[in-house]
């Protein structure tokens, strides 16, 4: 039989998405909002949300075995959850620095001088999420889960030989690390606060209504996409995905 008698249209499958911004927006509530989640947990941001609609959470982590053990059992056993959050890439990043940092024989003072120095420590780093990623692919195929990576931004300047420098948003995270949340997902969202200035001359002040904002399309101030065709900003509000009306996996659910 020829390989061409295989061809299909590939069908919808639940999202793989990165939501990213400055702490304290809303990254974790926005989160819960996606079909029957369960946590993992880097960090306790699950505060922020009261208990009665607090979503269910595996142990906060403690170390990278850890970490292993909960994506092995959320592929290998039996559950009801439709979505996993990562919460929060970032501080796995962290972890994982912690960890190359600690089982190193040598005692190194720093990731960059970790496993012999010369980019190898980040090199394992950038292992370390992969690996992260990979299972997440794997819940997503074998479970049929979506998957959320919430992550925390810091601005950067980019230097394009064509353009003069200008700053922009990114995820905080060595940049070898980074890809694995951006490259290979379906979305990567940037949450921020409508802002606007107010005054005179040089002396203005950002003020805000408290509107939340989810861009989601290609722009130069932050990073982010989507494969869904949005190219206007999202209002965020609270208990409510603003994402459900372009995802069709998400209009399933």
């Amino acid at each position: 039989m020829s390989i061409l008698s295989s061809i299909e249209k590939p069908q919808d499958r639940p999202v793989i998405a990165t939501i990213t911004g400055d702490a304290g927006l809303g990254k974790t509530s926005l989160a819960a909002t996606f079909p029957r989640p369960i946590f993992i947990r880097a960090e306790d941001g699950l505060q922020a949300i009261p208990h009665k609609n607090r979503p269910d959470a595996l142990p906060l982590l403690t170390s990278v075995d850890q970490l292993w053990e909960q994506l092995t059992a959320l592929v290998k056993e039996d559950h009801d959850y439709q979505t996993l959050v990562i919460d929060s890439v970032t501080q796995l990043d962290t972890l994982f620095s912690n960890h190359i940092v600690d089982t190193d024989p040598k005692k190194p003072k720093s990731i960059a001088q970790a496993l012999g120095g010369y980019g190898a420590g980040f090199q394992a780093l950038s292992s370390y999420h992969g690996r992260v990623r990979k299972a997440a692919g794997l819940l997503n195929e074998r479970k049929g889960m979506h998957i959320v990576f919430i992550a925390h931004s810091e601005t950067e300047t980019i230097e394009l030989p064509d353009a003069d420098p200008y700053t922009r948003y990114n995820i905080r995270m060595q940049k070898k690390s980074v890809s694995h949340y951006v490259d290979n997902v379906d979305l990567v969202g940037f949450l921020k606060l409508e802002t606007y200035t107010q005054g005179d001359g040089e002396r203005k002040k950002a003020i805000s209504d408290g509107t939340r904002l989810l861009v989601t399309y290609a722009t130069a101030a932050n990073i982010s996409k989507n494969r869904f065709g949005i190219t206007e900003d999202l209002t965020v509000i609270n208990g409510e995905n603003p994402l459900i009306n372009f995802i069709p996996t998400l209009k399933g659910a």
